[in-house]
């Protein structure tokens, strides 16, 4: 059933276009696809619709809000799974008909973070790093022990954080897990310890939790890393909320931590989707963490970035608005 309705989305890129139109045929909206992220500068580019569909980064606080009830809009969508780029409490009062994705293909994060923590197991961004000063010598950096020897620890085992348990597992790792709810589907390729156990014993740990403003801020603290075995390696493509910057760039440069492979960072809607031309950025806890370079490496929040999670996030966000328009609300409300 075609439904005629504008809606503008934002942060649309090239390689999305194909998705958002070929999905579009099922449902008739007429879509503006703009390829900026929703800002404070661009928000009277909503006039003249009645949606608007966000991604993380967009912003969508009071301001913007405002403006968007000023200009008519009705429906406010996001294509993610998280919305604390939403002013949820000042959306509520404004009387939006909020939307989000529950979920996408899993594998598209895990399949990030799981390359990264093997290249860091293995060395591979140190040698690298080496390659581009056309310096060949093996030094004792390099020496490795081999994945099917190490323990990797699994904090929040959800769809992704199953999946790349399933793929350490398969690699013969032993693999432990922790959450506060336990998954009994991922049992068999994990075991469930207590949080300082699997701190004590990882080798590499990765995040897979949402992200609670009021319960896990800064999760990942100077106490959290203490706790850490020595030289262990540390995976986020979660949320970068969850860790404490300052702390995990104390813990690389004492030599605490061996690596970190970040997705996503504390303040990365100042930081990402941009180009600085090899100069520092506006947020100095990146360029820290910037300057341990080939021990932290940082990719542009791209976990989600493959055809089948864009494919989910897309027709998900376009049922969700569907739901709202004959139902009076979604399955996926915020």
């Amino acid at each position: 059933m075609n439904i005629k309705i504008k809606m503008v989305c934002y942060g649309v890129r090239k390689t999305e276009r194909l998705f958002f139109e070929k999905l579009n045929e099922k449902y008739g909206y007429d879509l503006t696809l703009n390829e900026e992220y929703l800002t404070k500068d661009n928000i009277a580019t909503v006039k003249g619709h009645q949606a608007v569909m966000v991604r993380v980064n967009c912003d969508c606080y009071e301001e913007n809000l405002l403006k968007m009830q000023e200009y008519g809009i009705k429906y406010l969508l996001t294509r993610t799974v998280g919305y604390n780029h939403i002013d949820l409490t000042k959306a509520h009062e404004l009387g939006f008909k909020m939307a989000y994705v529950p979920g996408y293909s899993p594998n598209a994060v895990s399949e990030l973070a799981v390359p990264m923590g093997n290249a860091f197991l293995r060395n591979l961004f140190y040698m690298a790093n080496n390659e581009r000063q056309t310096n060949f010598k093996v030094d004792d950096f390099m020496f490795a022990k081999e994945i099917r020897n190490s323990t990797i620890g699994i904090i929040g085992t959800g769809r992704i954080g199953c999946e790349a348990a399933k793929a350490w597992y398969g690699m013969e790792a032993k693999v432990l897990g922790y959450d506060i709810y336990e998954n009994d589907s991922v049992q068999a390729v994990l075991t469930y310890t207590d949080l300082n156990t699997l701190l004590k014993e990882s080798d590499l740990f990765s995040l897979h939790c949402p992200y609670i403003k009021d319960q896990n801020h800064h999760f990942v603290n100077k106490e959290f890393l203490a706790q850490m075995k020595p030289w262990a390696v540390l995976i986020n493509a979660a949320r970068g909320q969850l860790m404490d910057s300052e702390a995990v760039y104390e813990a690389v440069k004492s030599n605490h931590l061996k690596g970190v492979g970040l997705d996503v960072l504390e303040n990365e809607g100042d930081v990402f989707f941009q180009d600085f031309n090899e100069n520092k950025t506006p947020d100095n806890l990146t360029n820290k963490l910037l300057t341990l370079y080939p021990w932290v490496i940082i990719t542009p929040h791209i976990g989600s970035y493959t055809d089948e999670a864009v494919k989910n996030m897309i027709e998900t966000t376009y049922e969700n608005l569907k739901e709202i328009l004959t139902n009076g609300e979604s399955k996926n409300k915020i």
